[in-house]
């Protein structure tokens, strides 16, 4: 019940954003091992009906363990919600249990790599090259790939000479509630913090 309170709310967020014309923000949500077995794509239908927001705008964060829990039932569904205009993602990518052979076959659009590789990316030789063999990866299966918990310039840095995609974390901003967030979504030229 809580998860699906929590997509319904994004996603009336996320359409209250379009009709202030913030359009093209999308709301990433988790999904729990629970939702995905209870049927999520149902769950994920009622939302976006009620809501009004287009499938687009919704993005659903699944965990590696998730995802190679029961692979090919597991694939089955991710298709489903790919069908519906959905964009997915592997979230914490790097601290599971990865099969490549299995990675190839989900349809998901982003890899987003675990803060834990990219918090010592400029100290530690192990984490630089995890995390840029991660973006390597991820480009190579034409996918979009994000680095979360950047929380420094040289951070960003180093991601954006490897080719990573985006970034998430501190150094772009601490946790918002949503009218902090409107406002710095309005205030938002695409620069990002020196």
């Amino acid at each position: 019940a809580i998860g699906e309170w929590v997509m319904l709310e994004a996603c009336r967020e996320a359409q209250r954003w379009r009709e202030l014309g913030l359009a093209d923000v999308p709301v990433a949500v988790n999904l729990s091992a629970n939702q995905f077995r209870a049927g999520v794509r149902d769950c994920v239908a009622r939302a976006l009906a009620y809501s009004g927001l287009p499938a687009n705008r919704l993005e659903l964060e699944v965990t590696e363990s998730l995802v190679m829990g029961a692979a090919d039932q597991v694939i089955a569904s991710l298709r489903e919600l790919k069908e519906m205009g959905l964009i997915l993602s592997i979230d914490d990518f790097g601290t599971g249990y990865s099969s490549l052979s299995y990675l190839k076959r989900f349809p998901i659009d982003r890899l987003k790599i675990d803060r834990s590789f990219v918090c010592d990316i400029t100290t530690n030789p192990d984490d630089a090259a995890i995390t840029t063999a991660i973006i390597h990866l991820g480009h190579n299966l034409r996918l979009h790939v994000v680095a979360e918990g950047v929380e420094t310039r040289q951070q960003w840095d180093f991601l954006r000479e490897q080719g990573c995609d985006q970034a998430q974390g501190y150094w772009i901003s601490k946790p918002l509630d949503s009218e902090a967030l409107l406002e710095f979504l309005r205030s938002w030229q695409g620069g990002l913090p020196s």
